[in-house]
């Protein structure tokens, strides 16, 4: 039998945690918690200020990943650079050494574990506390629909016809942005207020929260849309990508300057469907999963007041003190149908036709079936 030479093993004595490590690792120290006072205090502001609510919270939450990352990173890098000095070959060792071998350390495994799970938790409950307050509108708000193009915004306000083209918001009050687009997919993002939506066709994204400060900032669509996709960022002279937040009188004086101005305005759906569907054999399951998923966000499941955008349809088919739907039809299941087909915009707001719902004709015949159920 061919016989093999064990490799040569490191028999240099274990190196322990000595002084030098002690002295690497107070350094290390000094330097995370310079960098985490860094972020606690660094004037973020100055370049973006908190125009809402919801920015101090995200700043917040920005600090302390930043605050966190950085002393994590110091450790690791110096760590890294301290150890491959101290274990590094010497000379007169030889080339096919092994080095000093070391296995299991149940303490050390233990805390890399609790640490780091205990660390993301905290991140998590942050988080979602953050995200929570964004998505999830409480009663009572303004309600303003965000729609994008190639390559502008449009927006549309309660009692105002039509679509208007500047997004002013009054200061102090809470307000919820619903945001679409009526062509490709576009962002909406307000450096100054910290939020971010996509608006893509026939879904609809919802932002909550309150200005806290007057002023006028840009919104810039961050999401490639075509040859003049920088039009969206700060907008031009015919299109402006601002938002104004006005202090309530101001407001008040451009929202009923607006409405006159938009009196004449045409409220038409584009695209109406002129085919009667047959409703008979829908399925109310899917029709369930399908409400969930595009109508949820500005229809509750609750009696006709308690509105989102739309108002709610528990018993939209059933309800004797609202016997008729929003366009002054009969409720019906083929009424509710038209209206699923061909849109409808009134003193609530608009809901998007089939296309721009991206509904099939079978979506439509499911949708009534569920909301038949609904007694």
């Amino acid at each position: 039998m061919e016989s093999y030479e064990p490799l040569p093993e490191n028999r240099d004595p274990v190196v322990h945690l000595d002084r030098q490590f002690w002295i690497v690792t107070a350094v290390l120290a000094v330097l995370a918690l310079l960098s985490i006072l860094f972020w606690i205090w660094a004037p973020i502001t100055i370049f973006m200020p908190e125009a809402v609510d919801k920015a101090q919270e995200i700043d917040a939450l920005f600090r302390f990943l930043a605050a966190t990352g950085t002393a994590l990173w110091i450790f690791i890098c110096g760590y890294v650079l301290y150890f491959s000095l101290a274990f590094r070959r010497h000379a007169g060792t030889p080339e096919n050494a092994v080095g000093i071998q070391i296995h299991d350390n149940n303490k050390l495994e233990f805390w890399w574990t609790v640490v780091p799970t205990v660390f993301v938790v905290l991140m998590a409950i942050f988080s979602i506390r953050i995200w929570y307050g964004i998505e999830v509108a409480p009663g009572n708000t303004l309600v303003v629909e965000a729609i994008g193009h190639q390559w502008y915004y449009t927006f549309r306000y309660p009692n105002v016809n039509g679509e208007v083209k500047e997004m002013h918001l009054p200061l102090g009050q809470p307000v919820t942005v619903h945001v679409t687009s009526a062509d490709v997919i576009h962002s909406f993002w307000i450096p100054a207020m910290r939020l971010k939506q996509d608006m893509v066709p026939g879904l609809i994204n919802t932002m909550e929260f309150t200005p806290t400060r007057p002023g006028k900032y840009e919104i810039i669509c961050t999401e490639f849309c075509g040859m003049f996709h920088g039009d969206m960022h700060s907008g031009t002279k015919e299109n402006p990508a601002y938002v104004y937040i006005d202090r309530p009188a101001q407001y008040a004086a451009w929202y009923a300057r607006t409405e006159r101005q938009q009196a004449n305005a045409s409220n038409a759906v584009a695209a109406p469907a002129s085919n009667q569907l047959k409703l008979a054999g829908g399925d109310a399951a899917a029709g369930a999963k399908m409400f969930a998923t595009k109508c949820s966000a500005c229809h509750a499941l609750g009696p006709f007041d308690q509105r989102i955008v739309g108002p709610g349809l528990k018993g939209v088919l059933y309800d004797p003190a609202h016997p008729q739907l929003v366009d002054g039809d009969k409720a019906t299941p083929d009424n509710v149908a038209k209206i699923l087909q061909n849109g409808f915009k009134g003193s609530m707001g608009q809901m998007p036709n089939q296309a721009g719902n991206a509904l099939s004709n079978k979506d439509i015949v499911d949708l009534v079936a569920y909301l038949k159920t609904l007694r």
